[in-house]
Parts: C-alpha cells; structure tokens; sequence
C-alpha cells in the first residue's frame, strides 16, 4: 500500500512541474502579452527619401529652338564654254582651293578662234600704220594747198577708222583669251567639292552652262532658326517690366544641341534677327555663325540652337521629376525639420538643359523630394536622405545642386 501511494504522489509532482514550466515558457514567449513584448499594432518607421536642398541664385533664361545648318558659302562650278569634256582633275570629296583647275574641256576650237583673232588684229594694225602715214604726209600740204582739203580730211578719217579697226582686234583678241580661258574650269571658291556631275567624254556648255560640281565652305557654318513671335513679344515685356534681366554680353553667343542630345563644344555668334515676321507661321527667323574647323557639322544637319536671352535671380533648377504638374497647378513635395511632408505650389519657368525652373514658391533651406516621392504623401512623414543624380556623388544635405548657379 505504501509503495503505490508513492508512485501516486511521484506522478502528481510530475504533472504539477510540467504545467508550471509551461505557464514559464508562455509567459516568456515573444507573441505573448507578457511585460517583456512590445505594444500591439505599433507604427512602422517613416520611408527614406532622397531630397536636395534648396539655394536660390541667377538663372540665365535660354531657349531652345529648332534651326538646320547652311554651307557658309555655296558655289556652283559650270561649263561656261561649250565643247567635250577631256579631263576631271580633282578628287571628289577632297578639299579644293580658289582657282584651282577641276576640269579640262577640249580647248583647240578656242585656240584656233584666238589666233583668228590675233591675225585680224594684226591685220589692223597694218592698216592703221598706212593710214596714220598717209594722214600726216597730208596734213603739211593742204597748209600748202598742195592737196585739197578733201583729201587731207579722207586720210585723216581713214587714220581714224583704222584706228577704231585695231581696237575691235584687240576686243576680240581678248574675247578669244576668256573663252579659251574657260576651257579650263576652275573652283570659283575654297572648300570641300561634292561628286562630278558629269564624267569624261560628256557635251557640256551647248547652249546653257552646264553644271559640273559644287564647292561648299564648311570650316564655318551659318544656322538658321525659329522663334515664335509671341515669345519674342512675351520676353520683351518682361525685360521692360524689369521681372526679367538682359543676358549681357554673352547673349549673343548660341550653343548648338546635336541629333543625339550631346552639345556641340564650340560656341556660335548670333548674326541678326529678322525685322519681320513670317504670316503663314508666325515666327521670327534668326541666323547665328558657327566654327567648323574639323568638319565635324555638316550642311542641312538638323540641330537645336540655345540661345541665352535673359536672366533672373532668385531661381531654382530641380529634376524634372520632383515636380507634380496638375490642372490646379504646379507643386513639389518638402520635408520639413521634424520629418513632415507638406506640398508646396510653385510657379515654373521654362525648362533649362532637361530641368525644371522655379521662379518662385521656394525658400532657401527647403528640402524637395526628388527621390521616393511614390513612398512620400502631403501630411505623412519621412526621413530625408541628401539626393544625387545615378552615377555621380551623393550631395551633401547642405549643398544646392538645384541652384541656377551650380548649373
């Protein structure tokens, strides 16, 4: 009896321990409401977004406008005397000089002319030395009256006629000399020449000057644009309002933009403005000279011209993508010191280089969201981290990568 009361009591103190360790282990586990464990329903931390700080300075205002490249000079080299073409002696593609020859056409009818033309010369020349003779044996006497003075007059108008004779001799001479002078066609300028647009053996010059290659000047280069005239108009008034500032005296140059978004590392001279406006377009044309020394531009090349054309202070460049564009109008996303995220209105200019310009509606100081705006809402919070574009450094929080005077 005494052995199987122990053997019960030994299992009541078995069971008793095993509940007691399990109330221990559930009071220590982390999903429990223990005092160890955290609240319930707790918030999660404030996104992480990237954010540059505001500093205002000057902004140049330029604008970017539409415009193809022109030859600086553009020479058609004809045939201006008729015959067959002989010779072609220039490479096509290469770069010629002035009065150089490029072309030979068969010369012999226009040697034969010119020394038809120097035989009548001479020809005339004899007259007028038996007439001149004849006038001064006359002219002593008809003060005689050795001779009438018809006769005095005869020679002295046969010396005159003879005279007029070699005159037209030399004309023709040198007539026979320019023509055969255009048998051998030369490059009326310097620059490249295109291809030969006719070959050896062709007729040219028979009845009109046939065209045979075309010289271009391309070490320099005239770009023609566009601008609307509204614009022009819009501008004027704002620098007369004193809301704008004149560019000053680098206004005149232009930077050309290429095809592929890369800029040209030459500048260009703005050479004028035309005093009228197009009515089938409404746009003023403008023309700017620019430096072409390796021939890397080329005539007819599409391009866009930026043309600096005021200034204005107080100005904020920023991504295009911190701001919000709506119908209620333009805004960005700022944090504040304690992490707050408010929406601010702004007042945008055009844009400069792929960024947006603010005029107005910022303050130095302000932190804009320009990364992680999907993660960032107006009366939310975030923990703003300094921005910079991929590829480059990350900005410090104080610097102003989106003043106008970092551009």
């Amino acid at each position: 009896m005494k052995l199987a009361w122990d053997r019960r009591a030994a299992r009541r103190l078995t069971i008793a321990l095993s509940a007691g360790t399990g109330l221990l282990l559930a009071g220590c586990s982390p999903t429990g409401n223990g005092a160890g464990s955290p609240a319930a329903g707790s918030a999660p931390p404030p996104p992480e977004v990237g954010v540059l700080t505001v500093a205002p300075g000057h902004a140049d205002l330029a604008a970017e406008l539409p415009g193809r490249l022109e030859a600086y000079r553009v020479a058609q080299v004809r045939a201006r005397a008729a015959g067959i073409l002989q010779k072609r002696l220039f490479v096509e593609g290469a770069d010629v000089k002035a009065g150089q020859a490029l072309f030979e056409i068969d010369p012999a009818p226009y040697r034969a002319a010119l020394a038809s033309a120097q035989a009548q010369l001479a020809r005339a020349e004899a007259n007028l030395l038996q007439a001149q003779a004849l006038a001064d044996r006359y002219a002593p006497l008809a003060k005689t009256q050795a001779v009438s003075p018809q006769e005095a007059l005869n020679a002295q108008a046969a010396a005159q006629q003879a005279r007029a004779d070699v005159a037209a001799g030399q004309a023709a001479v040198q007539t026979a000399q320019i023509n055969l002078g255009y048998a051998h066609v030369t490059a009326p300028i310097a620059g490249r020449i295109g291809r030969a647009l006719v070959t050896e053996g062709a007729l040219v010059g028979q009845g009109e000057a046939t065209p045979l290659a075309v010289v271009q000047q391309v070490d320099k280069l005239y770009v023609n644009f566009t601008q609307s005239a509204g614009e022009v108009l819009r501008l004027r008034q704002a620098l007369a309002d004193g809301r704008l500032q004149s560019a000053g005296k680098d206004a005149a140059q232009v930077q050309l933009l290429l095809e592929d978004g890369s800029a040209y590392p030459l500048p260009g001279r703005l050479l004028f403005s035309d005093l009228s406006v197009d009515p089938s377009s409404g746009q003023i044309t403008l023309r700017a000279e620019v430096p072409n020394p390796k021939g890397q531009l080329l005539p007819g090349l599409y391009v866009r011209v930026r043309l600096t054309q005021a200034g204005v202070d107080g100005a904020v460049l920023l991504p295009q993508q911190a701001v919000a564009r709506g119908a209620a109008g333009d805004n960005v996303l700022v944090v504040a010191a304690d992490g707050s995220v408010s929406a601010k209105p702004v007042k945008l200019g055009p844009a400069q280089g792929g960024k947006a310009l603010v005029l107005g509606g910022l303050q130095a100081g302000d932190q804009v969201i320009v990364d992680g705006l999907q993660k960032a809402k107006a009366g939310g919070k975030a923990r703003p981290v300094p921005w910079s574009p991929a590829g480059s450094a990350p900005a410090p929080a104080a610097s102003a990568p989106a003043s106008a005077a970092s551009r």
